[in-house]
């Protein structure tokens, strides 16, 4: 199956000192995470989703924990109900170290939008292991742009794997990642560091012919 088959190719990558692979085989946790983001794209394909947002990369209090793209915990466990996605059959990872970390403000935010605006959107990231500091998981930072490099490949996956009819670049990372391999976006600004107000702007404009 092709969502079985990217996620062994997911595995496959290394958890580095400054980038943890929240797929990755050699962590005993990360099966759950997997088997979240397997659900995840099984439930998007079943619901015909047709945008793909693409982020930047995960983050430490939301995709790091969940697996599933710009999805904390709290969204993951509670789900989205006017949209009928996410919460039940779901499994929590309770990981040493991040049992506190329960919400993300990017995750609340674009769940809201989306939830209000009434679409369900395919997400990924440009990069898909967390980048982080070096020996201090519990960071963000931007990927480098070999980093990019590599989720490119993942990135032409998904595409493939959903054949989009719109595709919307979260943020300057994933806008030149999807111009690199000539896939046709808009582009909307990340909601993080005070972006909420032109995300929420953006994203409403950019799905309002949906």
């Amino acid at each position: 199956m092709p969502i079985e088959s990217l996620i062994a190719h997911l595995r496959e990558l290394p958890t580095l000192p400054n980038a943890f692979n929240p797929y990755s085989a050699t962590h005993p946790l990360n099966s759950v995470r997997c088997a979240n983001l397997a659900r995840y794209f099984n439930e998007v394909s079943e619901k015909r989703a047709d945008v793909l947002m693409v982020m930047e990369a995960p983050g430490y209090r939301g995709c790091r924990l969940t697996g599933i793209p710009v999805t904390s915990r709290q969204v993951m466990l509670e789900g989205v109900p006017t949209l009928g996605v996410l919460g039940e059959g779901y499994q929590d990872v309770q990981e040493a170290g991040f049992e506190a970390f329960y919400k993300e403000q990017s995750a609340t935010i674009v769940w809201q939008t989306l939830s209000n605006l009434g679409v369900v959107p395919v997400l990924w990231n440009a990069y898909p292991l967390h980048p982080h500091q070096p020996d201090a998981p519990q960071s963000n930072r931007a990927p480098t742009k070999a980093e990019v490099l590599l989720g490119q490949p993942f990135l032409e996956e998904v595409c493939t794997l959903f054949t989009p009819q719109r595709v919307i670049a979260i943020g300057n990372v994933a806008h030149a990642s999807l111009t690199a391999l000539g896939v046709a976006c808009d582009k909307v600004r990340h909601p993080a560091q005070g972006g909420k107000n032109d995300f929420v702007a953006g994203l409403t404009q950019a799905l309002k012919h949906q």
